[in-house]
């Protein structure tokens, strides 16, 4: 043998047969007239300049009274691959929904009109779910190496509301709602049938159901500025997302968002390798959704002040507009007992919770005032989340 020769480098052209993934980019507007032509021609001029996937940009005009409609049909004529379409009903989620079930694309995505998240990210972004590991991809504005301008009133806001998601629901994202996301269209097609909301909400919604199905959500840290001419309306979009977070534990918990998901089998790349045999019952390294870690009960503490600074939270400006008994009911969801709903063996600490704080409520006179209500309410949770804790093997899945 010539070891020389089998030393020497060689040099082949990789195969360029291959078909590369398309991306399809929505633009959803309300009354946009003013920004709709510069966030185009920049996110257009950035995709030229060396985006390596074919794309599309849509524009979905959801029921704008201004000139935006104008300003997309004649963009759409200006640029071969930017198009254009228009709805009837509301809503960002109705705009995203629309355009991504008639999507010829791979993968589906979108941002935001106003360009507050920076395009270097673009890539990064779809390159998660290009590669096939992830089902989706979003941006994080409060993710480690993010960097973000905007107000105080919106970060308080913005982290109280991921905080909520993290502990009532365990989501494993830390941004639900920066408007910079990307799909595999085959994927999350079977979710949107699931998902009810047509507005703001649709991005939690979508993303809950998605791990809630066993899928992966990939997270790329972004920069991101803030656009005062924003139509966010902070306070009301705060508190709808409340109402469909209500909405979206109660059906988790009948059983109503399960999705039919095919996954590849795990099974290890290398040939020769040896695996363990598949076993039952909970994997290595899972963790409970009951009590928290033996040993640490400066943790656990921890754990019960901050669910029930959360219940206030809740209580709070859900009493606005309903019954006690209603608030606390949500209040219970959201604040910490979600995980507990989702599963049967732990019901029971829910409907004890739940009876125990309505008959508190009840012996309050009603010259109480609010104060006194989510003192009792409080009070009551911390009890039950104590002896909750105090029982955790029996509450563990």
């Amino acid at each position: 043998m010539d070891t020389r020769a089998a030393m020497q480098p060689t040099f082949r052209v990789l195969g360029t047969a291959a078909r590369r993934a398309s991306v399809d980019i929505v633009i959803p507007v309300l009354n946009e007239e003013r920004a709709l032509p510069g966030c185009v021609r920049t996110l257009a001029a950035f995709l030229d300049g060396g985006f390596p996937l074919p794309w599309r940009i849509t524009i979905v005009d959801n029921g704008s009274t201004d000139a935006t409609w104008p300003v997309a049909t004649a963009l759409a004529g200006e640029y071969d691959r930017v198009h254009a379409r228009r709805i009837d009903v509301r809503g960002r989620g109705a705009a995203l929904r629309a355009a991504w079930r008639e999507s010829q694309a791979d993968i589906v995505a979108y941002m935001d009109v106003d360009l507050s998240t920076d395009l270097g990210a673009l890539f990064p972004l779809v390159a998660a779910v290009a590669s096939g590991h992830s089902e989706i991809a979003i941006g994080t504005r409060l993710g480690r190496g993010a960097r973000i301008r905007r107000s105080v009133r919106r970060e308080v806001i913005s982290r109280g509301y991921n905080a909520l998601l993290r502990h009532g629901f365990r989501a494993g994202f830390s941004d639900a709602q920066c408007g910079f996301k990307a799909a595999r269209a085959r994927v999350v097609r079977p979710l949107m049938d699931k998902v009810e909301d047509d507005g703001w909400f649709f991005d939690t919604e979508l993303l809950l159901l998605a791990e809630h199905n066993g899928l992966r959500v990939h997270e790329v840290p972004v920069d991101w500025v803030e656009d005062l001419d924003s139509r966010v309306q902070v306070v009301r979009t705060a508190i709808d997302d409340l109402r469909g977070l209500v909405r979206v534990a109660w059906s988790m918990a009948a059983g109503r968002a399960r999705v039919p998901m095919v996954r590849p089998e795990l099974v290890p790349c290398h040939p020769d390798a040896l695996p363990p045999r598949r076993r039952g019952g909970r994997p290595r390294g899972g963790r409970s959704r009951g009590g928290w870690p033996p040993g640490r009960p400066f943790a656990g503490s921890l754990h019960v002040l901050f669910s029930a600074v959360l219940y206030a939270m809740v209580y709070w400006p859900m009493r606005d507009f309903q019954e006690p008994a209603t608030a606390a009911t949500c209040a219970l969801v959201l604040a910490g007992t979600a995980g507990a709903v989702l599963s049967f063996r732990t019901a029971l600490f829910f409907a004890v919770n739940l009876a125990l704080t309505v008959a508190l409520l009840h012996t309050l006179p009603p010259q109480a005032g609010r104060m006194a209500e989510v003192g009792v309410v409080v009070a009551a949770y911390c009890l039950l989340m104590v002896i909750r804790a105090a029982t955790s093997p029996l509450t563990r899945n």
